[in-house]
């Protein structure tokens, strides 16, 4: 797969605390949870489950579902970066070993193999692709790594027979797999180094030191956990298929355990995944950890979100955060934005108020991260929680085409666009009070919208 084309997206703040040791494992209960066909491969259960991790030759057979492709779906939903399109197996294939199967195309499609990682700042950075054939194929990989597939369609189907060459690797399947088999697996299927935790809209996949350091979580909890912020993020833009422009994103999100980030780096995002180094998993793949100190993941998955047609460069690291609130009151946290600076006693809706009318004034640089923030926080305030998902649609109907370079457009984009949702002219609200870079076309553009001026400034409220 070609290199990403944006640049990576980290996190809010770097994470730099070690992951703890792990404690005593514990067996639990099964709970169940959503259907794993949500996934879009299914494995049989005989043939996938050999008494060994190590390659025995037992056939393992899986079906694959056609979707659309990731780049379609990126271009549906107006968004700045292309989400995962692989469809898991369940399997790992070691480095140089030869791994055969046969490809039976059920509705003349034929799908794509996949083997290994994502690690953008690893040795080894991105999954290789390999074209397959109906019929028998052999495939060596020269890294090894987790087997994945894709097909590119819509609801076509393909069975795959792998016939030798690759181990199970554990899988916990949220509605499917109880939390002592997965333990079981975590005991006896050591040959694989990767461990993967599935459920319909998430793929996370784990190295095994990884995996174990938090073994003794409640697996379906987790999960569960990980999609309700799925659910935020899809809510808030929008996502609720009263059309079918919007549908959610076809297949999961995939959040993948990387070797390494740079300094001041916690986490990132780019295209097809969240990447997490391990010193973040203890956020990531804990119930507690994700749930009141998660911001980091809500913020990486929200850059899958964000939609290009209003995302200057100056606001990547800020509209993302829209997901992230939507994620903390999805889950009932403190707003980030009512957190008072030690230094100041304000909040960010006080510190950024008292710099209003100051001369010199712009957005992009007198206001802070979380400053910069509490505009489109107000915007919610003053015309309503479903302000956003509003937009979002508004913008994936029209989806007006724009290029990285074009920041001034996007700036305009943000006002017109939110103008025309809030039915009012919210040319002070931006160009006046906080300071946006509206050019004079800009202004132009709110002033032909020929709306009244809103009946309460936006700007005066606060969480």
């Amino acid at each position: 797969m070609r290199k990403p084309s944006h640049s990576v997206a980290p996190a809010a703040s770097p994470t730099t605390e070690a992951a703890s040791s792990m404690g005593r494992r514990a067996v639990l209960a099964a709970a169940a949870g959503a259907g794993a066909a949500a996934l879009g491969v299914t494995a049989t259960a005989a043939q996938a489950r050999p008494a060994t991790g190590r390659p025995t030759g037992r056939p393992v057979s899986v079906t694959v579902t056609g979707r659309p492709a990731a780049e379609a779906e990126r271009l549906r939903l107006a968004q700045a970066l292309r989400g995962s399109e692989f469809q898991p197996t369940g399997l790992y294939v070691p480095a140089g070993t030869p791994l055969s199967l046969t490809v039976q195309p059920q509705d003349g499609l034929v799908p794509t193999l996949w083997i290994g990682a994502w690690d953008y700042y690893g040795e080894v950075t991105e999954p290789r692709g390999y074209a397959l054939t109906a019929g028998a194929n052999t495939v060596t990989d020269p890294h090894g790594g987790p087997v994945y597939l894709t097909l590119t369609g819509d609801g076509e189907r393909a069975g795959v027979l792998f016939r030798s060459g690759a181990v199970r690797m554990p899988v916990f399947t949220l509605g499917r797999t109880g939390e002592a088999d997965y333990q079981h697996q975590l005991d006896t299927l050591t040959a694989s180094p990767w461990v993967e935790l599935h459920a319909p809209h998430t793929i996370m996949t784990l190295t095994r030191e990884g995996a174990l350091l938090y073994r003794d979580e409640d697996h379906a909890a987790l999960l569960r956990l990980v999609e309700t912020i799925v659910d935020s993020h899809a809510r808030i833009s929008g996502l609720d298929g009263s059309k079918p422009v919007h549908s959610r994103k076809a297949g999961p999100y995939h959040f993948t355990e990387v070797s390494k980030v740079p300094t001041g780096v916690g986490a990132y995002a780019t295209h097809g995944y969240n990447g997490f180094p391990r010193a973040y998993l203890d956020r990531a793949t804990t119930v507690e950890g994700l749930r009141t100190r998660g911001w980091g993941l809500y913020h990486e998955l929200g850059h899958l979100h964000q939609q290009m047609a209003y995302k200057p460069g100056g606001l990547t690291e800020v509209t993302v955060n829209i997901y992230s609130l939507a994620a903390q009151r999805t889950l009932q946290q403190p707003s980030n934005l009512l957190t008072v600076d030690p230094a100041t006693g304000l909040t960010v809706f006080q510190s950024s108020r008292a710099k209003f009318g100051t001369p010199g004034l712009t957005y992009e640089k007198s206001f802070g991260a979380y400053e910069k923030l509490v505009p489109l926080r107000q915007l919610e305030l003053a015309f309503g929680e479903d302000f956003w998902p509003r937009l979002h649609k508004l913008v994936r109907e029209e989806n007006p085409q724009s290029d990285y370079t074009e920041d001034a457009k996007r700036y305009r984009a943000l006002a017109t666009y939110s103008s025309r949702i809030a039915g009012y002219d919210l040319t002070d609200f931006f160009v006046n009070t906080w300071a946006f870079p509206i050019d004079a076309t800009g202004r132009a553009e709110l002033a032909a919208l020929n709306l009244h001026q809103p009946p309460v400034d936006p700007s005066t409220l606060s969480d």
